[in-house]
């Protein structure tokens, strides 16, 4: 077996030893090209190199969800394939790894590349469903290139959350679970439209879903981690089935500490609900709308204003190791 392993040197939870010793391991076991980014984007280069040749049979991500996103993207440049593309696996090594672990894998570098070795050897994989986001035509965002994402994205209140998160990285600070914390609370103060939602779900043959305020497409379940607790947005989300949406229509003070205990309490059996709540499962197309542009995320990663975005769930996207 011929490998490509795509390693980010800024993963924050490996060091320079830890991934060399991984390499070790992997090379051990295949015939590995390994090759550290150097520059956003690189990942998905890498990626789509390996994917429009002939010889590689599989590509492993060393690094967080923003690498993963970057490999899958690389991969699906010409659109899913998976039977002729390379199969996809991931070694985590960011802050919290969601989409490596809702596959089931281990948090830790060390343990998930192990985990990795075993099921190459016991020819263990899945294929996926994936969600696909792009401009919707007839808008101002028409033009804006379609994007793959693994777990989640978002548009409105927790996109822009991300942001201020990244905006302060880009100052130095580390990504903790108290700088996320501190950044929502200055998103709901900050927030010009938390009392009056600009977002309308549109969906082929139903009545469109208006006025929310923010809106979580969810790929898979849990949403995300709060260090070793998962956090349910939606449930029922599944790689195995098209996409779900949480939606709420209203943040006032009373309503987010409501929202935002349930979402700390939340369980694989129950999310967030209630009268200003909308969960919608197993979407296979819809369009968001906004009066007015808002911030779009995918994977935990800003991409800037959007006024309309279509997404898309795909099944049976892409073949991936565990």
């Amino acid at each position: 077996m011929r490998a490509l392993l795509v390693v980010n040197p800024a993963a924050t939870t490996t060091s320079a030893r830890t991934r060399d010793v991984l390499i070790h391991a992997l090379a051990s076991e295949m015939k590995l090209d390994a090759v550290t980014t150097e520059y956003r984007g690189h990942a998905r280069d890498l990626a789509r190199q390996a994917a429009d040749s002939d010889d590689i049979d599989l590509v492993v991500a060393l690094g967080g969800d923003g690498t993963v996103n970057e490999v899958v993207n690389g991969l699906l440049h010409r659109g899913p394939d998976p039977a002729g593309l390379p199969r996809l696996a991931v070694v985590p090594g960011g802050s919290t790894n969601v989409f490596a672990r809702a596959l089931g894998l281990p948090n830790d570098a060390v343990e998930a590349t192990g985990a990795l070795l075993d099921a190459l050897r016991e020819e263990r994989e899945r294929t996926i469903g994936l969600g696909l986001a792009a401009g919707t035509p007839g808008t101002e965002d028409e033009s804006v290139p379609s994007r793959w994402f693994t777990f989640c994205a978002g548009l409105g209140f927790d996109a822009g959350v991300i942001g201020r998160v990244e905006q302060q990285r880009e100052r130095g600070k580390r990504s903790t679970h108290a700088l996320y914390l501190r950044q929502v609370l200055r998103q709901f103060l900050d927030d010009p439209h938390r009392r009056h939602g600009t977002i309308t779900l549109e969906r082929p043959g139903r009545d469109p879903v208006a006025d929310l305020i923010l809106s979580i497409i969810c790929n898979t379940s849990p949403w995300t981690f709060l260090g070793n607790r998962p956090v349910y947005a939606s449930p029922k989300a599944s790689f195995d089935t098209g996409l779900d949406v949480l939606g709420l229509s209203r943040m006032s003070t009373p309503s987010i500490a409501r929202y935002a205990t349930q979402l700390l309490t939340s369980s694989p059996e129950r999310g967030p609900h209630g009268k200003h709540a909308v969960s919608l499962h197993d979407l296979t197309d819809f369009t968001l709308h906004s009066k007015a542009p808002l911030p779009l995320q995918m994977d935990g990663d800003h991409l800037g204003l959007r006024t309309s975005v279509t997404f898309t769930g795909v099944r049976r996207a892409l073949r991936v190791i565990v």
